[in-house]
């Protein structure tokens, strides 16, 4: 029997060749039209909390989009309060407005976010790496409300480590050390005027805090 009187190797299809990705695409479709019809029926407002398959998905995408080189990077900044205090001063300035002086992210900001500011305490934070905490400080995460933090050089690196430091210590953060923070938290010019409103009134110099901050009037205009 030559080769040519021999059966030829029967080739798989088009649609058997393509199967893995055909049913991932589909796959992907159900997905796409289960979260049009609850998009649908629910609205898109932020107040509702993330589903199981949100957080799930999105946790999952953020690791990957860690470059690997990055999650195992070891923080070069040594453990001292020289260096926890600069960590702590940066979060209240910078972070406190979403995530809280105590991290939990209950705050008007962190609860209202989609998806919320995350509970920087939890195991679920806590368990992220050095690395994986500096990539998303430094670099932010896309389609979330967290930015990017510092300089794309290297120029401001060891203030996002130190902020990794005061990170790891959350978990052990006192109310008296977070009261504490209170004074370090950014306040807006209106805020300022009525602390300075209220102080005035106490010291007896000044109008009650609602006189004080009432808009002054209009000129009126004389008829010609």
């Amino acid at each position: 029997m030559t080769d040519t009187d021999r059966d030829p190797q029967p080739r798989p299809s088009f649609l058997r060749r393509h199967a893995s990705a055909g049913i991932l695409l589909l796959g992907l479709a159900a997905v796409g039209a289960a979260a049009g019809v609850w998009t649908t029926v629910h609205g898109i407002s932020t107040r509702d909390q993330p589903t199981a398959l949100e957080t799930w998905a999105a946790r999952g995408l953020r690791h990957a989009a860690i470059p690997q080189r990055d999650r195992n990077l070891v923080n070069p900044i040594p453990l001292s309060d020289a260096a926890l205090e600069e960590g702590r001063m940066h979060w209240a300035d910078h972070c406190a407005l979403c995530h809280g002086n105590d991290g939990r992210g209950n705050t008007e900001i962190g609860r209202n976010l989609y998806p919320k500011a995350p509970d920087m305490t939890a195991p679920v934070t806590q368990r992220l790496s050095d690395g994986e905490l500096f990539s998303i400080i430094k670099n932010g995460v896309r389609l979330t409300g967290m930015p990017a933090w510092g300089s794309p050089s290297h120029a401001e690196d060891d203030q996002t480590w130190k902020l990794v430091l005061f990170i790891r210590h959350l978990p052990k953060a006192t109310p008296e050390e977070c009261d504490r923070m209170k004074a370090m938290n950014p306040i807006s010019p209106m805020q300022q005027k009525e602390t300075q409103a209220e102080d005035d009134f106490l010291n007896g110099s000044g109008d009650t805090p609602s006189a004080a901050l009432a808009p002054a009037p209009t000129p009126r205009k004389e008829p010609r």
